[in-house]
């Protein structure tokens, strides 16, 4: 499978984006998906999870509440909806596959390109 992240960009604080993770290939369903996202000087951390038939989800501490993943299997697309955004969101956000549920960053055998999303203050 392959991957193609869209959607970030610059926002104000408080406001809301729509991240986008396209996959093509017929296995897609079969797969766990996350969302990571890189700072610049940072390491690469999980955002969140959610499992192949979208009934688990499971966020990182610093976003829950506020983040939420999705998925439509039909249109091999996971989504990310980030509402109240904060200027220490700003990273570049990364999809992924996973066979293995959770937020192991060295689970993850497949990655996008990456979305940059800018949170001004």
């Amino acid at each position: 499978v392959q991957l193609q992240a869209s959607g970030g960009g610059l926002v104000q604080a408080g406001g809301s984006l729509r991240l986008f993770c396209t996959a093509s290939g017929r296995t897609f369903s079969s797969y766990h998906m996350s969302w990571f996202r890189q700072a610049p000087g940072k390491e690469r951390e999980f955002v969140a999870v959610i499992s192949w038939s979208g009934s688990s989800t499971t966020y990182a501490d610093s976003v829950k509440g506020r983040f939420t993943i999705s998925r439509n299997n039909a249109k091999n697309t996971v989504y990310l909806q980030m509402n109240s955004l904060k200027p220490e969101d700003t990273a570049v956000y990364y999809c992924a596959t996973t066979k293995r549920y959770g937020s192991n960053l060295r689970e993850y055998d497949t990655w996008g390109q990456g979305t940059q999303v800018t949170v001004s203050s």
